[in-house]
């Protein structure tokens, strides 16, 4: 079961008079189990915002396939399965957040809604505020009272574009928090976020767009570790030269060395060796890098080439 699919998704604005084209998406093809957290990310303009309006069905492809829920995203039975949280988000400074989050309950079409709003505004930390007007608050409030209405209606599908943008750093983990509830009820949540940390954090599969192309897409341990190789942090007193000569490479970090092993056997070996020369491993994981670092690879791509929105 799929919660996104598009297939051979493309987008090709035009201007008003017919003589420029602008390739925003070229040809996407992507599918997000049911359940996953994905992250989409990649740089300004590589067709991410595009990508968003064709799930929400705000955007007709202009060929190609894309489907949401097993369904058309232009179906108002689907989106109201969709929970959204744009980027920009526009709210009422006149009212408060108990009638904001009423209206949305009607749009919704969500019946006797004063107990969900109330359990909603407690989870993102807005219970104490409810009495309040919107104008007065901070930009992470209104994230959080944003998240609030996407949350209306337990949809199974949660789009979130920069969730976390604006908000204090407890704040995010409590956004983490909810949105790792929200998997544990079994909804699917595609984040957009240029926060590379936060995307780390939250999502455990990551797709990779420029210039309207998926140029990288996969498990999030796939993509930041290398298979073969890991990370060891040796106990002060190690010998360096030793530990090289029995193939560990030292990092920068004081005690923390490199090695490959194709299997545990392998990996076992490894250490058995470095404990020959004095050394007490007291830490072993993979090496990973971080996003930033594996963005940058994907963008060095000639796949990347092209021209987005």
């Amino acid at each position: 079961m799929l919660a996104i699919q598009a297939v051979g998704l493309t987008k090709v604005y035009t201007s008003f008079f017919g003589k420029t084209r602008q390739t925003a998406l070229a040809g996407l093809d992507l599918a997000i189990p049911r359940g996953t957290a994905f992250g989409l990310i990649g740089l300004n303009g590589a067709g991410k915002t595009t990508f968003i309006k064709s799930i929400l069905g705000v955007v007709r492809p202009t060929s190609g396939i894309v489907r949401a829920l097993d369904g058309d995203p232009g179906d108002a039975a689907i989106r109201a399965r969709i929970g959204y949280l744009p980027e920009r988000l526009h709210l009422p400074g006149a009212w408060t957040p108990v009638a904001f989050l009423a209206s949305v309950a009607r749009l919704k079409g969500l019946e006797n809604a004063g107990e969900a709003i109330r359990r909603h505004l407690a989870r993102v930390g807005l219970e104490g505020d409810s009495g309040r007007r919107i104008g007065g608050f901070s930009k992470g409030m209104r994230q959080r009272l944003g998240l609030a209405a996407a949350l209306l209606g337990a949809p199974d599908l949660l789009v979130l574009d920069e969730p976390t943008d604006g908000v204090d750093p407890l704040g995010r983990a409590e956004i983490r928090a909810i949105l790792a509830e929200e998997r544990a009820r079994g909804a699917t949540i595609f984040l957009n976020s240029h926060l590379l940390a936060e995307t780390e954090r939250i999502c455990d599969r990551i797709g990779i767009l420029a210039r309207g192309k998926l140029v990288r897409e996969g498990a999030l341990d796939d993509l930041t570790g290398l298979a073969t190789r890991y990370r060891a942090r040796f106990a002060p007193g190690a010998d360096a030269a030793l530990l090289a000569s029995v193939g560990f490479t030292a990092r920068g970090e004081e005690g923390v060395y490199v090695c490959d092993a194709d299997d545990p056997a392998a990996l076992d070996a490894q250490l058995a060796r470095a404990r020959g020369t004095g050394a007490l491993v007291i830490e072993l994981r993979r090496d990973l890098r971080d996003l930033e670092e594996v963005l940058a690879e994907a963008l060095g791509s000639p796949k990347a080439e092209g021209d987005a929105r």
